[in-house]
């Protein structure tokens, strides 16, 4: 029988959600709670890898098991036992033929930022002081994202995906209100100072919304054209020779204020 997982998971003390040879992942502290309790090895396959120190407010695996379970029983029971950076959300049984990764056609990430000095946002948003930053600009740049493109610039070198073209379906910056502000005396004047970055596409490459925020946010400063920012967005056909290097996208922002937030099937 097979069995879907609902969770979610602040990735600064993991590697990552695939397992590694030597360092901490999300898959692998869930496939040992799971073999705790069910007393066999069994092994989670999800939706997708995310980086190194990148958390998940949603997130989607399955994994197979010969005996009906009881769902309510081991969502307490892993909660329990897991560590407390990984919360388990539900646990359902799912269609014989799902596939967590395979039978994704959207995934979302969102990625956090401010521009003021806020003590309860060092851990999970970006602080980004620099005085003027044009989000309208970032906002024009971001929508030549959307459609099929060779997204090779945004991606870090030494990856094993077969292909860097990505469908992107939506991109923008939005500002936002942290939950501690809301109704608080002056919370509509500080909201202009928190945004976000939300973007989704059928995949994605390894770094690469990291890659992309961090060159939008050349294209705020002003330190970056749009002309050169379109430059970078190839065409889904553009010739291996024609493909542009990392090296001509920005910096990476940290990862630590990218979410996963969404998944779709």
């Amino acid at each position: 029988m097979r069995y879907l997982i609902e969770l979610a998971y602040d990735g600064g003390a993991f590697c990552g959600w695939q397992i590694q040879p030597s360092d901490p992942s999300v898959q692998e502290a869930l496939e040992r709670a799971l073999e705790t309790l069910l007393k066999v090895r069994t092994g989670v396959t999800g939706a997708g890898r995310t980086d190194t120190g990148v958390n998940a407010s949603y997130y989607v695996a399955h994994f197979d098991a010969d005996a009906q379970l009881d769902c309510k029983q081991l969502k307490y029971k892993l909660n329990a036992i897991l560590p407390k950076a990984i919360c388990i959300l539900s646990v359902t049984q799912a269609e014989e033929n799902f596939h967590a990764r395979f039978d994704a056609i959207g995934r979302q990430y969102t990625y956090y930022l401010h521009r003021v000095k806020d003590p309860f946002l060092e851990r999970t948003s970006y602080f980004y002081g620099y005085p003027e930053v044009d989000f309208e600009a970032m906002n024009r740049a971001a929508g030549l994202l959307l459609g099929t493109h060779n997204f090779s610039c945004f991606e870090k070198s030494g990856g094993d995906n077969k292909t860097s073209v990505c469908t992107v379906y939506e991109a923008r910056w939005e500002p936002y209100r942290p939950e501690l502000c809301a109704g608080k005396p002056g919370a509509a004047a500080v909201q202009a100072d928190y945004w976000r970055f939300v973007i989704e596409a059928d995949r994605f490459l390894r770094n690469m919304v990291r890659a992309i925020v961090g060159t939008l946010l050349e294209v705020g400063r002003g330190r970056r054209s749009m002309e050169d920012f379109a430059s970078l967005v190839l065409p889904p056909d553009a010739p291996e020779a024609e493909a542009s290097r990392r090296s001509s996208a920005g910096e990476s922002v940290p990862g630590h204020a990218l979410f996963l937030s969404d998944i779709r099937y």
